[in-house]
């Protein structure tokens, strides 16, 4: 009867490893079919808001590869300008062939200015302030036009130059959305189109470079530190100054998640009290640097940072 105990309490004890080691099991390997597209080593590894801007799109750096690519978008004039509903954009303006409008942030609206010319007016073709006119929804006095370097006149909503995006290929997209972590969908008003507050605790959304990765409530990108640990148990290794340029994510609720794998999907407490959210049991992380939804300039900071896809794997970390 002894024997048969401690038999027992043996395989009971192995069998717990066994679902501990599949729960949180150490899995460093880096998502298939991902490009490392990451920003600037930082020296401290942590990254920080003067790193350079790469995000989203880089490749050629305004986030078209090629002009086979490029070639996708039209540079016929707008139309009657419309008004999109978007999942997770909101109102997002379009043309009257339903195609994405885009404002670029090193553009100025006070004066109205194009500092995108040369390939980056390749990969992101301006509008022509031709035949453009608003609809209900649209503010016709915020319509007018600026001159670019070539002479031509470009459209503009509230001061800001109006561009569309070469991998936009249809009537809804919106690929170019926080590319470069500088270009995004304009709102109605000419302002950035802002995320929906109504997403779940975690999603996914499909990056033009990084593919599926997941974000937070907020449609902010999230990390993982290649310094974590994910086996036996989650152990963060980013702590004080590392906290101010990679806040935690706070625990989500599993039915609060869409498209994130469930496995390890659980929060823990940090030495320091707080409560962290992981993904396949590794520790997750926004980006200061990130300045708005859609951007990823956490990305490949210091070797160490990397988006995650939806199995919690890092998108684009190099294979050990």
């Amino acid at each position: 009867m002894k024997t048969s105990w401690r038999s027992a309490s043996l395989v009971a004890t192995a069998a717990a490893v066994l679902a501990l080691t599949t729960a949180c099991g150490q899995d460093g390997g880096t998502s298939t079919g991902s490009q490392n597209v990451g920003a600037a080593a930082a020296a401290d590894g942590y990254g920080s808001s003067t790193s350079p801007t790469v995000g989203a799109g880089a490749g050629n750096g305004y986030g078209a590869d090629s002009k086979d690519e490029q070639g996708a978008a039209q540079s016929a004039t707008a139309g009657q300008l419309a008004v999109s509903e978007n999942v997770k954009l909101g109102k997002v303006l379009t043309d009257s062939a339903g195609m994405t409008l885009y404002r670029f942030d090193k553009d100025t609206a006070e004066p109205p200015k194009s500092n995108c010319d040369g390939d980056c007016a390749t990969a992101w073709p301006a509008v022509p302030a031709d035949g453009a006119t608003a609809v209900t929804g649209v503010d016709k006095s915020l319509l007018g036009e600026v001159t670019r370097t070539d002479g031509s006149k470009q459209l503009t909503v509230a001061g800001w130059p109006m561009y569309r995006y070469a991998k936009d290929t249809k009537a809804g997209d919106t690929n170019g959305q926080g590319v470069g972590g500088t270009w995004f969908a304009s709102a109605p008003d000419g302002k950035k189109a802002a995320v929906k507050a109504d997403l779940p605790g975690l999603s996914t959304r499909n990056d033009p470079k990084l593919g599926e990765i997941i974000v937070d409530k907020n449609g902010m990108t999230v990390y993982r530190f290649m310094k974590d640990e994910a086996w036996p148990k989650p152990v963060s290794n980013c702590t004080g100054a590392c906290l101010e340029k990679w806040p935690v994510v706070a625990p989500v609720e599993a039915n609060d998640t869409k498209g994130v794998q469930k496995k390890g999907l659980m929060g823990f407490t940090r030495p320091d009290g707080a409560k962290q959210m992981t993904v396949n049991c590794w520790p997750i992380y926004t980006f200061s640097g990130d300045k708005a939804a859609g951007d990823t300039n956490g990305q490949g900071v210091g070797g160490t940072w990397y988006a995650v896809s939806p199995d919690g794997k890092p998108v684009g970390a190099p294979k050990k």
